[in-house]
Parts: structure tokens; C-alpha cells; sequence
């Protein structure tokens, strides 16, 4: 439950009996927020041309205000589209590549490092971004237990900064990218191992439609900061497992960074306001501590001015 804003302003949803309502929080306080007062029919259309000044000044005023931490927050936005990105922690690839080599070849764990660094360096300077897409149902707020699916005792964690578009973005450069930035929130990208490569038919690859789409896989929140608040390019990314330090790493450490990513995934398709676009996650995931997610597991998630996400995990038959 969160007890107050890591910006001056934020926007976030939040649970009103069976209804869901958007809400403006500021400080230890949130009100909610009507189309008029928006100046939007809904979140998304007001993502389109969002109106930051319109909201400081409500933020600011009288109103309906409540305790933060008296309202249960759920997912801050409702995107249209989910893309993701793999492979894009210059560290993590590194390693990950490092722990191959040394089982398949005879170099020393220097020269696979050594290897494997320049791989890095030429992919971030000649490569492409690696794109998935996921499903918008997997969406929820921290305020949904994490329901462990009984078919697999391996699912993993994947704490991401997430990008929020605003305008939308379809084939812009780089230059122009953060200009369809909206925001940024948090998503832990839930994974379960045994399901990412096909064993029936190992030509086809990798399943991201089985191992990352089941319900609740895509925690996010509880706060969608705005664009002017946040520094993208170097915030902290934490993840604690029942109090213990997984994850903790720089976004300064991506190979493609945000603009890179905006521009690279909207070639193909229209960016739309509201859809979001995760940025890839740091080493330290649980096929990393060879720890995967069990009952009762609360993982904390935190990045640097985006506050925290706390989700509670519960088996399958517990649920």
C-alpha cells in the first residue's frame, strides 16, 4: 500500500468498491479525477496531448483529496499494446554469454568475458533492438496476488522500467522519440523458464506466448509518473525476494537505450497512447540464483522516482 508520490504529482488508479477509478496523487494524498477536470474522456486520450500543466494545477488545489495510503491502488494504465524487449543489459548479456563459453569451449573465463564484451559493444553499435510482444489481460496492479501456475515450479522474476507513450509514434528516429514519451512506470516481466524454448520442435525457438502470458504476469505500478519528472537514462532497478537483494542495477547499463528502443519498435507498428513498452531487465533473475518462485514469496520491486511495487505470490491450488 502506498503511503505517498515519489513525484510531485502521479497519476494512478485505484479500487472504488467494484469500479475502478482514475486518480491524481500528490504527496500522501489522491483524489480522483473526472474526464472534465482531465480534460479527457479517458486516460489514454488524454496521454495523446497530455496536459501536465492542467494536472500541477490540480495537484495543487481544493478538492476531494483522500489518504494514499488509505485507497488500494491497481495497475495505472490500460494499454492497447505491450511490447518487450530482451537481452538489453550490456552486463547481464555479458554474463549470460560468459556462463555459455566457458561450458562449450575451451576458453578461460577471462578471454570468454573479454569475447563477450566485444560482442556487446558491436551489437550496441551495429545491432537492433530485440522485440517481443505480450498480452494487455496480463496487466494488473501489485494489489493481485501473483498466482503461480501448477504446470511449472519455475517461474521466474524480471523487475523492468516501462515506458508509457503518449503521441503516437510510428517510424520516428531517434531524435524524435522521447517526444512520444508520456511516462514511466514499473513491470515485473514474470517468466516461466521451462516454457521459453519449445521442446517439441527446437527449430522453432522460443515461446514467449506460453512462458510470459498467463494472468497476472505483468505486475505494473502502482504509480505512472510523468515524462518531466524522470530521468530515464540512469535510474536504479531493485528487486528484493522476501528482503534479500536479487536484483540492483543501473538503467545507464542498457545496450539500446529508451530512444533507441521507441524508435526500433515503432518501424513496424504504431506506438498508441497509453501502450507500453518494457525496457528489458538486469541480471539477477531467479534461473541467475537457480531460486524460483515458491508460495508465500513477496518480491519488492523499486525504481529510482517511480516508487515501489510489492507482489505477493500464492500457488495455484492455494488460490
Amino acid at each position: 500500500m502506498a503511503s505517498t508520490t515519489p513525484a510531485p504529482f502521479a497519476l494512478v488508479r485505484f479500487r472504488d468498491g467494484e469500479a475502478i477509478r482514475l486518480g491524481l496523487a500528490a504527496g500522501e494524498r489522491v483524489r480522483a479525477l473526472t474526464p472534465d477536470e482531465l480534460g479527457a474522456p479517458t486516460l489514454n486520450d488524454f496521454l495523446a496531448a497530455p496536459d501536465w500543466d492542467r494536472l500541477a494545477t490540480l495537484a495543487e488545489g481544493d478538492g476531494d483529496w483522500h489518504p494514499l495510503a488509505g485507497v488500494t491502488l491497481t495497475a495505472p494504465v490500460e494499454p492497447r499494446q505491450v511490447l518487450q524487449t530482451g537481452a538489453n543489459y550490456r552486463q547481464h548479456v555479458i554474463e549470460l554469454v560468459v556462463a555459455g563459453l566457458t561450458q562449450d569451449s575451451d576458453r578461460t573465463p577471462e578471454e570468454a568475458r573479454e569475447f563477450a564484451a566485444k560482442l556487446m559493444d558491436e551489437r550496441k553499435a551495429n545491432g537492433e533492438p530485440y522485440f517481443f510482444i505480450g498480452l494487455p489481460a496480463c496487466v494488473v496492479g501489485d494489489d493481485v496476488p501473483l498466482v503461480l501456475p501448477a504446470y511449472s515450479d519455475v517461474h521466474d522474476w524480471e523487475l523492468e522500467l516501462a515506458v508509457v507513450i503518449g503521441r503516437e509514434a510510428f517510424r520516428v528516429s531517434r531524435e524524435e522519440a522521447l517526444d512520444h514519451v508520456a511516462g514511466y512506470t514499473i513491470v515485473n516481466d514474470i517468466t516461466t523458464r521451462d516454457l521459453v524454448f519449445r521442446k517439441d520442435m527446437k527449430e522453432i525457438g522460443t515461446d514467449w506466448y506460453r512462458a510470459k502470458n498467463a494472468p497476472g504476469f505483468l505486475p505494473t505500478g502502482p504509480f505512472f509518473v510523468p515524462a518531466p519528472f524522470v530521468d530515464g537514462s540512469n535510474l536504479e532497478v531493485r528487486l528484493d525476494l522476501n528482503g534479500d537483494v536479487m536484483q540492483d542495477a543501473s538503467t545507464s547499463d542498457l545496450l539500446f537505450d529508451i530512444p533507441a528502443l521507441i524508435s526500433g519498435a515503432s518501424w513496424n507498428m504504431p506506438l498508441l497512447p497509453g501502450d507500453l513498452l518494457l525496457t528489458g531487465s538486469p541480471a539477477g533473475n531467479g534461473q541467475h540464483w537457480k531460486r524460483f518462485l515458491r508460495d508465500g514469496d513477496v518480491m519488492t520491486g523499486t525504481i529510482e522516482g517511480l516508487g515501489t511495487q510489492v507482489v505477493r505470490c500464492v500457488a495455484e491450488s492455494a488460490a
